[in-house]
């Protein structure tokens, strides 16, 4: 189904990186756009910017979630919101792996589960589930990541199963290495810790873009009605899942 076809999106994680961007390309192709972040400040800017309708909501408060979009009718929903920490499950805080699965694999579950019936009634719609290739390939540390990634993978799988025999499609963008806050947050936030994780995760690589990803994105919403883009692994040149190798130039 194209753009054409389509009224409305939601999207989460949409105060920055991916989702920001994935959200100013939708309402430029002429969606009304749902935006849902914590961040309120950049939130409003972007509303600001590409006239989305903010939602200040944390994912994981499903009651919060509820009232906030509840009664919404989405056309495509795009599930981008997503965190990560540094370590494995050796030094992982109790903190850590509640937020990381509560943000990952529980807000994406609960709502998908406001959303989804809308689409089923309607006869329409689109799910895009922003996962990453730690679900699909085994390296050092993030291990909680790891495991929500891959239950985002296989959600993705299964909600083409729930909703066989009608028009809704659904996709997973399952990207590598990404120019985005996430390293830095992972050290920090602080603008001396961004500085860090760019000099150690970008400078000199030759990472994918916010920009590959909308355009992952919009290609798959773009396809004739009857294709369904079921997973696009997109990878820099010089990534290789094999050990997750980067060579750097």
């Amino acid at each position: 189904m194209p753009f054409s076809d389509y009224k409305t999106a939601l999207v989460t994680g949409a105060s920055t990186g991916m989702g920001a961007a994935i959200a100013e390309r939708l309402a430029k192709r002429g969606l009304a756009v749902h935006a849902v972040a914590r961040n309120e400040e950049r939130l409003k800017e972007l509303a600001d910017q590409v006239g989305a309708t903010p939602h200040i909501v944390d994912l994981t408060d499903t009651r919060a979630l509820e009232a906030a979009v509840g009664g919404l009718e989405i056309d495509v929903l795009v599930n981008c919101a997503g965190v990560s920490r540094p370590g494995n499950i050796l030094d992982s805080s109790v903190e850590d792996l509640d937020e990381i699965v509560d943000v990952n694999l529980r807000g994406l579950l609960q709502l998908t589960r406001l959303v989804l019936p809308g689409m089923v009634e309607r006869d329409l719609g689109h799910v895009v589930n922003i996962s990453s290739i730690a679900g699909l390939y085994n390296f050092y540390g993030h291990t909680a990541y790891h495991a929500t990634k891959a239950a985002v993978h296989q959600i993705s799988r299964q909600l083409r199963n729930d909703t066989v025999g009608k028009r809704i499609r659904v996709t997973e963008i399952c990207p590598g290495r990404v120019e985005t806050e996430i390293f830095g947050r992972n050290l920090g936030g602080s603008p001396e810790a961004m500085e860090e994780a760019w000099k150690t995760y970008y400078e000199g690589y030759e990472s994918l873009t916010t920009d590959d990803i909308v355009d992952a994105v919009d290609y798959a919403i773009e396809t004739p009605r009857h294709v369904n883009i079921g997973m696009l692994e997109i990878m820099p040149t010089f990534q290789v899942p094999g050990g997750l190798t980067f060579d750097r130039r």
